[in-house]
């Protein structure tokens, strides 16, 4: 079975002057401003690789959260925050690395067991799989109690 998403962009006028547009099929970003001045002065507006920290944040976590419901944990708490490294390559751009911090509480697992399956998420989340980048995971926190 597959599933498919879409997105829709649009950009108006050309090079830094241009100004575009990004929607989603779900609705949750619609007609959102991106272009050079979002993506590369901090102004409102969202940016490609936002977009990517969010879709590979949203995977991850939701991963981990079933590796752990096919552990038989049902209560937790995990939080993920991507970061993700654009450099200038050449004439262009490379994103380097995708970096997940992570923030849990699961009562009652042992941090091992833990480590192992967030671990195993970050290799098998669809988006980790996308990514053609350094894909690294920090456990910032974890409680099993």
């Amino acid at each position: 079975m597959a599933i498919i998403n879409w997105a829709t962009a649009k950009y108006e006028g050309l090079g830094k002057d241009g100004k575009g547009h990004v929607s989603t099929q779900s609705g949750a970003l619609k007609d959102q401003p991106y272009g050079f001045n979002t993506r590369f002065d901090n102004k409102t507006g969202t940016n490609p690789e936002e977009q990517i920290a969010a879709a590979h944040a949203s995977c991850f976590t939701m991963a981990l959260a079933f590796g752990l419901a096919d552990k038989g944990f049902s209560k937790g708490t995990l939080e993920s925050k991507v970061e993700i490294t654009l450099v200038k390559d050449g004439d262009g751009f490379t994103i380097t690395k995708s970096e997940i911090k992570l923030d849990a509480k699961v009562p009652g697992m042992h941090g091992s067991d833990f480590e192992k399956a967030a671990v195993e998420a970050k290799l098998n989340c669809p988006i980790s799989k996308l990514l053609n980048c350094d894909v690294t995971l920090d456990i910032t926190s974890f409680d099993g109690n």
